[in-house]
């Protein structure tokens, strides 16, 4: 099921917070990706639908600096496969001791139209990322090539990340805290809901902002607060 237009304008406007919240209403606990950061904290949210590479502990004899004369290359193979609009996710088992990929790899992403790249391990040449126009989130930086420790071994297979799970398809959400993953199948009726709960929370924080006591007001058991909340929608045209 393809991501539908609207359903990825609603996410650009709501948080990874707000989604988790909607996601633990249904049992969902474990779809933050931990310990994983953007390089450039400034951009929009970045949104797509989940393209993946597997990586498994590197067997020096297989995996020398020539693995890369190969075309077919998985992780070489991913860069070039991943749909525009979607969002590249690698497995690097939390491991950030050796790069998942460059900067050459990601600009390259980048120029095709991707939406973002993720590694629960590290990226290197991670200065010049930081300056590009364009999501990427990591662990944190690192200098040493993948070959190193990683072995790429297959494309667009249910993975792992940062102890999130990640299915081929899943919608993929960054913003300036992290990133989280959203069952496909889910992605619709969770992008309505965060939509619905960042308008009552934009409201809350007014309040809060203005003296009001959190007691009735969130959550909501005061009648008097559903009769604030839309009148304060009606005003602001939300």
């Amino acid at each position: 099921m393809a991501l539908k237009p609207e359903t990825r304008a609603k996410l650009m406007k709501v948080s990874t917070a707000t989604l988790c919240t909607a996601l633990f209403k249904r049992g969902l606990r474990n779809q933050f990706i931990q310990d994983v950061r953007p390089l450039n904290a400034k951009l929009p949210n970045m949104v797509g639908e989940a393209f993946t590479v597997r990586y498994i502990p590197a067997r020096e004899d297989l995996n020398p600096i020539t693995v890369f004369q190969d075309p077919n290359h998985p992780q070489r193979a991913a860069v070039e496969q991943c749909p525009p609009g979607a969002v590249l996710v690698f497995d690097s088992r939390k491991n950030a001791r050796a790069a998942s990929a460059g900067s050459i790899l990601v600009t390259r992403l980048k120029v095709r139209g991707v939406a973002g790249v993720v590694t629960d391990g590290g990226f290197r040449d991670s200065p010049e990322m930081a300056e590009m126009d364009f999501p990427v989130y990591h662990q944190r930086p690192s200098a040493p090539t993948n070959l190193t420790l990683h072995q790429a071994l297959d494309i667009n297979v249910p993975i792992g990340c940062g102890d999130a799970p990640v299915f081929p398809g899943d919608v993929i959400v960054g913003d300036r805290e992290g990133v989280v993953v959203l069952p496909a199948h889910l992605a619709d009726e969770l992008a309505g809901e965060a939509t619905e709960m960042t308008a009552f929370e934009d409201f809350v924080q007014e309040q809060v902002e203005g003296g009001r006591s959190i007691i009735g007001l969130y959550p909501a058991t005061h009648p008097q607060t559903q009769d604030d909340f839309a009148a304060w929608r009606k005003s602001k045209g939300r």
